[in-house]
Order: structure tokens, then sequence, then C-alpha cells
């Protein structure tokens, strides 16, 4: 695997599991699929969660590749509480990435979930993947190429949001970059 497209899922109705796209979600998707046309993506991978495959299958359509789903891409969820100030939660989870809510997932669980994902991606044979996930993982991840992506930088990320990581050419870091924002 040469490079792995990171894909933030296009507007949605809301943040339960059976959430779908909006209206305005729908078209964005369908862009996605139009920028991505291309590109030689071989293999994608999809969180389970309904915005996701929404998301994930106008580019399966488009670039005739199956969706594949992977618990692992779900997105963390905070608490199974309702948090009357899950932002102020939330920003914590980037400063203390052990820390959790009740009924919650840490930082650092999550990321080792979503990193493992990609370790297995890059030892794939096909020559790229797009994976479509949510914003919290996505800015996890995002993290452990660049330290100072935080809980600012993921209030910036759109919907959808799309960042690539291809491998340096000494074959062992990738770098990321942002490649492309609705």
């Amino acid at each position: 695997m040469k490079s792995i497209y990171l894909i933030r899922h296009a507007q949605a109705t809301g943040q339960e599991p059976e959430s779908e796209l909006t209206l305005e979600g729908l078209q964005q998707a369908e862009k996605l699929a139009r920028v991505f046309a291309q590109h030689s993506i071989t293999y994608i991978v999809s969180s389970p969660w309904k915005r996701a495959l929404q998301t994930a299958m106008p580019l399966s359509v488009a670039l005739s590749q199956q969706v594949h789903t992977d618990e692992r891409l779900q997105e963390r969820v905070l608490s199974t509480l309702h948090l009357e100030h899950w932002m102020d939660s939330l920003r914590r989870t980037y400063t203390d990435e052990d820390w959790t809510e009740e009924g919650g997932e840490s930082s650092r669980t999550a990321t080792a979930r979503g990193m493992n994902v990609l370790e297995e991606l890059w030892n794939r044979s096909e020559s790229s993947a797009a994976v479509v996930t949510h914003g919290n993982l996505l800015s996890l991840i995002i993290r452990q190429y660049d330290s100072s992506f935080g809980f600012e930088a993921w209030r910036s990320l759109t919907n959808p949001d799309v960042y690539v990581l291809e491998r340096t050419a000494d074959g062992l870091t990738p770098s990321i970059r942002r490649f492309w924002t609705d």
C-alpha cells in the first residue's frame, strides 16, 4: 500500500450510529466520489455506522470497488451518559489520553483501534485505500502523524474532510497532508 485516504463522513442528521446523511450530505458524498474517480483507489473500508457507509457507497460505485466494513472505524464514544458540557469533556481527552467519562472510551484506546486498521492496510497488496470514518477518530489518527493536531484542529474539520497518508521515500514513516475539504 502506497497511500491511504482518510475520509470523514459527509454531513449527517446526528451522532447516533443510525444517523443518516442529510440531503446536502448525500450530494457531498457524490461530489467526493467524483473527486476520487481520478485516483486509483483499490480498497475501501468504512465504519459500519450508517452515515459513513452512505458516504462510502457513491465512491464504491464510481470506483467499482466493494465497501468493506470494520467496527474499529466507528466513532469513539465519549460517554454513555448525556453530557451537558460534552465539548469540555472532549477537549480534556486531547490533553489526557487515558481520561474517560462514564462508559466512554479513552483517546488512547480509540487511537489504538484506528491505528490497528491502518497497520493492516499498509500490509495489504493493493496500491491505495480509502478509509471512511468519523471526526473524532479521524483526528486521533491524524494526531499520530502530526502531534500538533488537537482539539482546535478537530473543531476545524469539515464534513466531509479528507487527509492522505503517503509512504515516504524511506518507506518507514508516512507523511500526512490535507487532501480535500468541502
